[in-house]
């Protein structure tokens, strides 16, 4: 295949599907013409049909990521500290295990095994569509790890590292551990069945006695490894929970299978007339059946810490004073430092950018699918992929301090919280099985008196049908699969009661700047007195301004000529006070920074008692603010706009927001009263702010959702925190939050529904031990996969409008 140029603008690139710039790359694949984004989409295509893999096109069901003009420089792959620490010798060399996040269906699999085996030195290869991992074993005397990466990075699959090898290797044993005792208790309870018909079947008792015990006897046999090593897992969980002295749900699973067991054992021995080994094995299987699908859900809630993993880059490249270029370890860099980002690469540690403008992509970190201009000056967040340009960043936090491992410890302390319901339903569950035990003596007594014959098959019915094993699980599925929909869209939950206060809200409260308007303040006009300069007035408000955290921070950033601040203090609702060039000064309403009377809505700078200017600022409502407010309303919240600004802009925004009856010169104090009036009068309010100077409303609120670029995941006193500005979050966290409720409320429903009905069935004698074990399975099943459907989360901005 060869290329070609050829005029007209293209929809979108044959390889990764991304838009086409003008004038797109043409190439010819299968004898016509195909647009291509750049010439590294294009490169990777004829590589797949020069190779004979064109069959990829026709197979894959999702495109493939970009590939981009320049290569990406995977040197450092081959080191040897990475390759100690991340790979593992094997017969014949050594094996590593990458990630991509471009692999999104079997065809890509299906691609990379086949190129990377053709490739020299390659002794195995195998890719997983479903983890987005890549096992690699090759023979370090024949190749470096480096060639082979770049073969994938040619093909738009970029390699990142995964966890350490040993992590990894203990993940697979585990992974390899629990499908080993799944396949042992499946062809168990297969083989026990079985014979177990062939006893069932014989209705008339015409079968030999020989004959009968030889079933037995190979029932016992097939039986024996599925309870003690497919059942180990509820064995052992059984143990712990005696040993700390309480009733669970492993001791009830273990109890019964034993119970089953060891009956069938001595009534074998004695040639009784029933045994309940099938009851047994059935149990376990199914029981490990719907284990394996809970820690499915887990798993795909835990994928955004997975993904994040990724962003890592293992090393920097760091400038030094002479402006020569060293490759170092990220845990070497230091705040201050001076790094270097090639075109394609992650930032190795947040920073501000300078020199010229980039764009980098933070879908990872806050969700917008679109690559973020930045300006220089502008902080870049480590973990964030840089776009089109290499990039030259001064760094201003590293280690634990960068918003990447904010992210991360934000998401695995959201995924670990028990919310009030799920602690409810363990409290539940563990009174369940204390009366279950009860009404299990109760029955055998009965049927004891009753039908002597049947009274332990019905009592082992009646431990196995109604073990709640579905109550158990209502709750941490849902929870689980919620949190990993949340982090995906770019919002974290703080607090175990923020979901369900979020589903209950009824109203939404909204601050003004840096909230509902873009951050952005704008200096509209500037008017000075008794002959004082106005460029000087402006280096003074900003020298008060630029540590205040406020956004009006940003209008003055311009004007900033260094002069240094000190005894800044923020008065809110009013201003900003401070000492610059050994003069307090004041920037703020007028009453505050001129002595003035009463608020005209503009700034003022002064010493308290007169002014030296007069300033107008002006703010625009986010791009996104009108649909996501609209997508609130079609939700049936009120919304409030309650702000400290004058009431000329708040009116104005509101007015331009559909807000009614907003709120203007609010202090803190006050917009806790507003919040207190409206709790008072029975609704559930929620608080949407800034996270900054707004901390008594965000805790006084029914739930606060902090929103913001980067404070927010510090922002100790919000219960919901957001990773970008983006207000679309808010609608679509409010109805996943309502989803997860239905969701534990239709589970609950079904486990004390499921056992309600069951429990009689079983007391009565009309289930026997094998049936009971599958309909306890079937609930426990149920209520995982209807959790399941909360991962089904919208990530796309529009979505939450639409």
């Amino acid at each position: 295949m060869g290329k070609l140029e050829q005029p007209g603008a293209a929809i979108a690139c044959h390889h990764c599907g991304e838009p086409v710039p003008e004038p797109p790359v043409w190439l010819q694949v299968d004898g016509q013409a195909q647009p291509f984004c750049c010439h590294g989409c294009a490169a990777a295509a004829d590589w797949i049909g020069d190779n004979d893999l064109g069959g990829y096109y026709r197979l894959r069901s999702a495109a493939a990521g970009r590939v981009g003009d320049d290569a990406p420089d995977l040197a450092d792959w081959d080191r040897t500290e990475l390759l100690d620490e991340h790979s593992r010798a094997v017969d014949g060399g050594r094996q590593i295990v990458v990630l991509t996040d471009a692999m999104r269906c079997a065809a890509c699999a299906w691609l990379i095994d086949r190129a990377l085996r053709r490739e020299p030195g390659v002794i195995d290869c195998t890719a997983n569509a479903v983890t987005g991992r890549i096992r690699i074993a090759w023979d370090p005397a024949r190749t470096a790890l480096s060639p082979l990466l770049q073969r994938l990075a040619m093909l738009g699959y970029r390699p990142y590292l995964a966890a350490s090898e040993q992590a990894e290797r203990a993940r697979r044993a585990e992974r390899r551990r629990w499908l080993l005792r799944l396949g042992v208790a499946g062809l168990g309870a297969l083989q026990a069945m079985m014979f177990a018909e062939a006893l069932y079947l014989d209705t008339a008792n015409a079968m030999p006695v020989p004959t009968r015990d030889f079933f037995r006897w190979l029932t016992f046999l097939v039986s024996t490894p599925v309870v003690f090593y497919a059942g180990w897992p509820f064995l052992a969980g059984a143990w712990h929970e005696l040993r700390r002295r309480r009733v669970g749900m492993d001791v009830l699973i273990a109890g019964s299978t034993l119970l089953a067991y060891f009956a069938s054992l001595v009534e074998t021995l004695r040639g009784g007339a029933h045994v309940w080994y099938d009851a047994a094995v059935m149990f376990v299987f199914l029981l490990l059946v719907a284990r394996m699908l809970e820690q499915r859900a887990r798993n795909i809630a835990s994928a955004q810490v997975d993904a994040l993993a990724r962003a890592r880059p293992v090393f920097a490249t760091r400038e030094r004073g002479d402006g020569s270029r060293e490759s170092v370890p990220v845990s070497a860099l230091r705040e201050g430092d001076l790094v270097r980002v090639a075109a394609g690469d992650n930032a190795p540690a947040d920073g501000v950018l300078l020199d010229d403008q980039a764009s980098f992509e933070e879908a990872l970190l806050t969700g917008e699918s679109q690559p973020v201009a930045k300006a220089p000056g502008d902080p870049v967040y480590a973990g964030t992929q840089c776009r089109e340009r290499p990039a030259r960043l001064r760094v201003t936090g590293v280690g634990q301090a960068t918003r990447l491992s904010q992210l991360v410890a934000l998401v695995e302390r959201a995924q670990a919280h028990r919310p009030p319901v799920a602690r409810l339903a363990d409290r539940i569950g563990a009174h369940f099985v204390a009366g279950l035990l009860l009404v299990a003596l109760a029955t055998w007594l009965f049927w004891r008196q009753y039908m002597p014959e049947r009274a332990f098959e019905v009592t082992l019915a009646v431990l196995v049908i109604s073990c709640p094993c579905a109550l158990s699980l209502s709750v941490p599925a849902a929870l689980a699969c919620v949190h990993g929909a949340l982090a995906r869209i770019g919002v974290l939950a703080t607090r175990p009661e923020a979901l369900d206060a979020l589903a209950r809200a009824s109203d939404v409260v909204f601050d003004k700047t840096g909230t509902l308007s873009d951050g952005k303040p704008a200096l509209e006009e500037v008017e000075t007195f008794d002959g004082f300069d106005a460029s000087h007035a402006l280096a003074i408000a900003a020298a008060l301004e630029r540590d205040s955290g406020h956004p009006l921070r940003i209008a003055f950033a311009p004007f900033d000529q260094g002069l240094p601040a000190t005894a800044v203090a923020t008065h809110a609702g009013r201003g900003v006070q401070g000492g610059v060039e050994g003069r307090s000064w004041r920037l703020g309403r007028a009453d505050f920074a001129a002595g003035g009377d009463g608020d005209d809505e503009r700034l003022w700078l002064g010493d308290g008692q007169r002014a030296v200017a007069c300033l107008q600022l002006r703010e625009n409502p986010r791009a996104d603010a009108a649909p996501a407010l609209a997508a609130l309303r079609r939700q049936g919240l009120r919304l409030h706009l309650s702000s400290g600004d004058a009431q000329g802009p708040v009116r104005r925004l509101a007015a331009a927001l559909a807000i009614p009856a907003p709120h203007a010169r609010q202090t803190p104090e006050d917009k806790l009263a507003m919040v207190r009036r409206m709790q008072g009068q029975g609704r559930i309010v929620a608080m949407v702010g800034d996270g900054l100077n707004d901390a008594p409303v965000l805790a006084g609120a029914d739930v606060s959702i902090a929103l913001g670029e980067g404070a927010p995941l510090a922002q100790a006193a919000a219960d919901l925190v957001t990773t970008g500005a983006g207000l679309w979050r808010i609608p679509a966290a409010i109805e996943l939050a309502r989803r997860t409720r239905l969701v534990i409320r239709q589970n609950l429903g079904w486990a004390l529904a499921y056992n309600l009905l069951a429990l009689p069935l079983a007391v009565s004698g009309r289930a026997t031990p094998w049936l009971a074990a599958l309909g306890m399975a079937a609930s426990s099943l149920l209520v995982t996969a209807n959790a399941l459907r909360l991962t089904r989360a919208r990530t796309r901005p529009g979505d939450a409008a639409q």
